[in-house]
């Protein structure tokens, strides 16, 4: 499904509806999401709405140059990981990606091709292009959990 975000406002506002349906589906398996897109396309504004969404009032940092950012949230530990400076997949298990896949984890990655086969599959990938002066975002459910992601009420496109 694809939907047009007209400014920055709106990509937060995708992020803020699908935290709910996101933290439902990682209570008892964790949610991997690939959001995908190129640099400036709104990958961690839309992060930014989904940890609002999710009661984090603090700064969120892209992490680009430290690889990932881990947020304890009343509803679910979140890992936000970027992967575009990663020089290997072999790098993910030095950064603890077993641990980080636990039932309650919501695992958000941003360049996700460069994990290769050591990244698990997304539940749900979101890809973000440019669009006029706006974005578009494509989400795509790629397993059950995904799928009932898609399907919360509430969510923009219904």
């Amino acid at each position: 499904m694809r939907l047009r975000l007209a400014d920055p406002a709106a990509t937060e506002a995708l992020g803020r509806a699908l935290a709910t349906p996101m933290a439902d589906a990682c209570v008892e398996a964790p949610v991997v999401v690939h959001l995908a897109g190129p640099l400036g396309a709104g990958k961690t504004t839309l992060v930014r709405g989904l940890l609002r969404g999710l009661g984090h009032e603090g700064r969120v940092r892209s992490p680009t140059f430290t690889l990932l950012e881990p947020y304890e949230l009343p509803a679910c530990d979140v890992v936000h990981l970027d992967l575009y400076r990663l020089a290997d997949p072999g790098e993910l298990d030095y950064l603890g990606l077993a641990d980080m896949l636990a039932p309650g984890s919501l695992v958000l990655v941003e360049w996700a091709e460069r994990g290769g086969a050591r990244l698990p599959g997304a539940d749900l990938r979101i890809a973000l292009d440019y669009a006029g002066t706006g974005r578009e975002a494509d989400c795509e459910a790629m397993s059950p959990a995904g799928a009932a992601i898609l399907a919360a009420r509430g969510m923009p496109w219904q």
